[in-house]
């Protein structure tokens, strides 16, 4: 339902959000091809609750993610934004690789993601500031 003006009321965005985490979940169930009941017993969550958040139900905690995050063997930071509790991440390619890398505990990763951006504003201050090399000042006098 949408408030005058177009605007949707604040209940429904959250069941919208709801609806995309379960639906998020229930794809990368798929895809690891495990059952709802297999990914309950992984995740410690009960069969009942974990259908009720897929079908969009229910809206799973922070803490609940992170343990359905645990038995999909995917990072809990792909969940949250799913969620809506973190924002969309940047680095593009790299910053996907890194999050992606199942042997990086996800402390190494956010060690690697924090240097890895560091070196990216570093670049873009010194790019800023950088002198305008010859060729540059002689094309723009000509």
């Amino acid at each position: 339902m949408t408030e005058p003006g177009g605007a949707q009321r604040p209940m429904d965005k959250v069941a919208d959000i709801a609806s995309d985490i379960g639906e998020y979940i229930r794809q990368q169930r798929s895809s690891a091809k495990i059952s709802l009941r297999q990914l309950s017993k992984l995740a410690g969550v009960s069969n009942p609750y974990l259908s009720q958040i897929e079908r969009g139900v229910r809206k799973p905690s922070a803490e609940i993610l992170q343990q359905i995050a645990k038995g999909l063997r995917i990072s809990a930071e792909a969940l949250y934004v799913q969620a809506g509790i973190l924002d969309l991440p940047t680095g593009g390619p790299v910053g996907d690789a890194i999050r992606a890398d199942a042997e990086l505990t996800e402390r190494q990763k956010q060690v690697l993601l924090d240097v890895y951006e560091s070196f990216r504003r570093e670049n873009a201050a010194a790019s800023t500031t950088a002198p305008k090399t010859t060729q540059e000042t002689t094309e723009e006098s000509a």
